[in-house]
């Protein structure tokens, strides 16, 4: 009961936020009126990725942090989510009407659309695959990324090479954090559940869980499943907040950065992984904005005062190279935090430590 007071709490703030945003007018710099969302346009459009990046997060850590698989075709089911939910507004947007109420009920059934459309492909790629452990599997979640890819690129009706667009911007606050909200509920209340505690059984040892009779291919079909319906919600909140789509922006890159967002905050750990989704969104755009900052010219300043001018300009150039190169410092960043924290940032946190069998038997806690 409190999970879900905490849940519709949660809901209510996000769409009062959502509201506010929306609503409440300021200056521009040329003195019009404009909303929040007008005005800090690139910031909104980093919080509204943070959100998206939470859900594929999320969902992903059920595969790979709870049930103890290791997907690397994610960015797949997104893929299938994002282009079937911009099929259906597109095609079929118009059929309720056109007011405010009749598009947004359009809206919500085309993201449950491609949310199923995204869990129906990873039943399909789940069953014959998920008898598979380890690298084997991971090896056939990546081939089936890069066949969705593949037949996008293919198909005429979804745009092809030349990418989809022309979706109205439904995606707002409300909709990608409210999502994001559900996915954690869901995926946290399902693991702590009766039902729920099979995920970890298999992490922990599969050949035990098939001992004691439980249905390990069971289980984890269905956290591809649910995984794969998330990523399909954040796939269509994407494409109708971007507006436009390419099969380049479901590659495999997209789905290690997701990968990466799960090991980061700590497999198994719905906290951790939602900090690190939040972390690693921003991370990149903060390096890009200290690039091109005042802070940099004068640390720079600072640091190759003693050079001739010659040597000094060169330094400068070669620092602010780097800067803007951020890629570079991203992933120096998370080998640092992978070598110092290599468990995850928040892994192992909350979990009671196991007393050895020696202890045990003697009775100390």
């Amino acid at each position: 009961m409190r999970a879900r007071l905490t849940l519709l709490s949660v809901l209510i703030v996000c769409g009062l936020i959502s509201a506010a945003m929306s609503h409440i007018h300021v200056l521009d710099d040329s003195g019009g009126s404009v909303t929040l969302i007008q005005k800090y346009a690139y910031f909104y459009d980093i919080l509204l990725g943070v959100g998206i990046n939470i859900i594929l997060a999320a969902g992903l850590n059920l595969v790979n942090g709870y049930t103890g698989q290791f997907s690397l075709g994610h960015a797949g089911f997104m893929a299938v989510g994002a282009y079937a939910a911009s099929w259906l507004t597109l095609s079929y947007g118009h059929l309720l009407g056109l007011n405010t109420t009749a598009m947004t009920t359009c809206f919500v059934i085309a993201l449950m659309g491609g949310g199923i459309a995204a869990a129906v492909a990873g039943l399909v790629v789940g069953v014959p695959s998920l008898r598979l452990k380890g690298d084997y599997l991971a090896i056939v979640t990546l081939g089936f990324n890069e066949i969705i890819k593949g037949v996008i690129q293919n198909a005429e009706p979804l745009g092809a090479q030349r990418g989809l667009g022309g979706m109205i911007q439904y995606t707002n606050f409300f909709w990608t954090f409210g999502f994001a909200a559900v996915a954690i509920y869901a995926v946290v209340n399902l693991v702590n559940s009766t039902y729920g505690r099979g995920f970890l059984a298999v992490r922990d040892d599969e050949i035990a869980a098939e001992a004691m009779g439980i249905n390990t291919t069971k289980y984890k079909v269905l956290a591809f499943v649910i995984a794969a319906f998330f990523a399909g919600i954040a796939g269509g909140l994407y494409a109708h907040f971007k507006q436009f789509i390419h099969p380049e922006g479901f590659n495999f890159l997209r789905s290690v950065d997701i990968v990466v967002m799960v090991i980061l905050g700590g497999m198994g750990n719905s906290a951790g992984v939602c900090f690190a989704a939040v972390l690693l969104t921003i991370l990149p755009e903060v390096l890009r904005m200290f690039a091109k900052s005042d802070i940099l010219d004068r640390v720079v300043h600072f640091a190759y005062q003693g050079l001739s001018p010659e040597h000094f300009v060169t330094a400068s150039e070669k620092t602010k190279g780097l800067f803007e190169n951020r890629m570079i410092l991203y992933s120096l960043l998370l080998i640092v935090l992978m070598l110092t924290r290599p468990q995850g940032l928040f892994g192992g946190l909350g979990v009671p430590k196991r007393r050895t069998g020696e202890k045990m038997r003697q009775g100390v806690p």
